[in-house]
This record gives structure tokens, C-alpha cells and sequence, in this order.
């Protein structure tokens, strides 16, 4: 094994390590609104993985990267897809309704 690829491997799973810590430590009422913060993240860790998967290091470089790639992409669409069902949890059902019944 070269010794670029001990460190390319150390620092994946070093980042998977930090990045499984850091979002089970978010509270659960916290996770929807940060999630569109996240996809930015998720956005830049997806441009990254796709410079290491066509890096042309090696095998095992482009299948850690595809691996990555692939990670990226669900994370990335996932997100979309959430805050796409939060953001629609507060439009009105009748855009005429009034927010607050007549008070009396």
C-alpha cells in the first residue's frame, strides 16, 4: 500500500467518523430547518467526490470516490426532498382562508 492512499483512506472514514457525530448530536426539532444549510454542504462534499472517483489514482481511489458520488447524490436529493415537504407544510390549504378565526 502507498502511503497516499493510507491517508486518502484515513481521511474518509475520519469524515465519515466526524460527519456521523456531528448529525446525531442535532436535536431532531433543529434537523428540518437546517437542512437546506446542509444541502450546500452535501453539495460541495458531491463536487469533491467526483474530482476523487476521476482522479485516476487507482482502483480503489475510484471506487472509494464512486462510493462517494453516490453517498453525495442521495444525500443531496434527500434533502431536497424534505425541505420540498417541510416548505409545503405551511402553505394554506385556501389561499383565501383567513389565519386566525374572527374573534368575537
Amino acid at each position: 500500500m502507498s502511503p497516499t492512499f493510507v491517508i486518502e483512506l484515513y481521511v474518509f472514514v475520519l469524515a465519515g467518523f466526524v460527519g456521523y457525530q456531528v448529525i446525531t448530536r442535532v436535536p431532531p426539532l433543529l434537523h428540518t430547518p437546517l437542512m437546506s444549510a446542509t444541502n450546500a454542504i452535501s453539495g460541495i462534499s458531491l463536487v469533491g467526490s467526483l474530482v476523487a472517483a476521476g482522479a485516476g489514482r487507482g482502483t480503489a481511489t475510484t471506487i472509494l470516490g464512486v462510493v462517494a458520488v453516490a453517498s453525495a447524490t442521495i444525500n443531496v436529493v434527500g434533502g431536497f426532498l424534505i425541505t420540498d415537504r417541510m416548505l409545503r407544510m405551511f402553505h394554506r390549504a385556501d389561499p383565501k382562508a383567513p389565519t386566525r378565526p374572527p374573534a368575537p
